[in-house]
C-alpha cells in the first residue's frame, strides 16, 4: 500500500509538474508575441509630424530592413527603395502628389518600388506578382515606423500612371522601377487614435 501511494504520488507530482511547465511557456510565449500584436492593432495613419525633428540614418535602414524581410512569390525579392530626406525633393514630390501633401512638413519620405529585372520572368508594369509583392514590403514598413515611435502613411502612386510617370521622372527612375507607394515618415505631431477595424461579418469559416 506504501508504494502504491508513493507511486501515485510521484505521478501526481510530475503531471503538476508538467501542467505549470506548459502553462509557463504559455505564458511566456504569449508575452513574447502579445507585443506584436499590439503593434499591428494601434498603428495608425498619420499625416502631421514634429517640426524640425530629424531621422537618424540607422532608423532609415531599421526601416528599411523590416521591409526587405516581406514574403516574396519565388522568393524573387523584386523591390527597390528610394529613401528621401532632402527637402527640395520632398517638396517637389509633395507638388505633384495629390494625396502627399504632408511630405512638405515630413523630414523623411521612403518610395517603395517594382524593380522588374528582379521580377518573375514576363511580369510587366500592368500586371505580376510584384505588386503584392512591393505592398507587403510596405506595410512591413509601416508597421516598423510604428514599433520604433515614428508615425508614417501609405500614399498611393501605382497604378495611376501619371503619379507613376511624376515619380519616376522627378526621381531620375528609368522604366524598369515602377513607384507603388510614397511613405511620407515623421514624429507624430500629437496623439493618434487608431480606428476599431475588426468586423466578424467579414469572416467565414470553411465555406462562403
Amino acid at each position: 500500500m506504501k508504494t502504491s501511494a508513493i507511486i501515485t504520488s510521484l505521478i501526481a507530482s510530475v503531471m503538476t509538474l508538467s501542467s505549470c511547465s506548459q502553462s509557463s511557456s504559455d505564458n511566456v510565449a504569449s508575452k513574447a508575441f502579445n507585443p506584436v500584436i499590439e503593434n499591428i492593432l494601434t498603428r495608425t495613419s498619420v499625416r502631421q509630424y514634429e517640426a524640425g525633428r530629424t531621422i537618424a540614418r540607422d532608423t532609415v535602414e531599421t526601416l528599411l530592413r523590416a521591409a526587405m524581410a516581406a514574403p516574396t512569390a519565388v522568393n524573387k525579392q523584386p523591390w527597390a527603395f528610394v529613401a528621401i530626406d532632402n527637402r527640395e525633393d520632398l517638396d517637389s514630390l509633395a507638388a505633384v502628389l495629390p494625396y502627399a501633401r504632408m511630405l512638405s512638413s515630413a523630414p523623411l519620405a521612403i518610395v517603395t518600388c517594382a524593380d522588374l529585372s528582379k521580377a518573375i520572368e514576363n511580369e510587366t508594369a500592368e500586371r505580376g506578382f510584384w505588386i503584392q509583392d512591393v505592398s507587403a514590403a510596405t506595410e512591413n514598413l509601416l508597421l516598423a515606423a510604428h514599433a520604433l515611435g515614428l508615425g508614417a502613411v501609405w500614399t498611393g502612386v501605382y497604378p495611376d500612371a501619371d503619379r507613376v510617370k511624376a515619380v519616376q521622372q522627378r526621381l531620375g527612375m528609368p522604366d524598369s522601377i515602377i513607384p507603388l507607394a510614397v511613405v511620407p515618415v515623421g514624429y507624430p505631431a500629437g496623439e493618434q487614435t487608431p480606428k476599431e477595424k475588426w468586423n466578424p461579418e467579414n469572416v467565414h469559416f470553411n465555406r462562403w
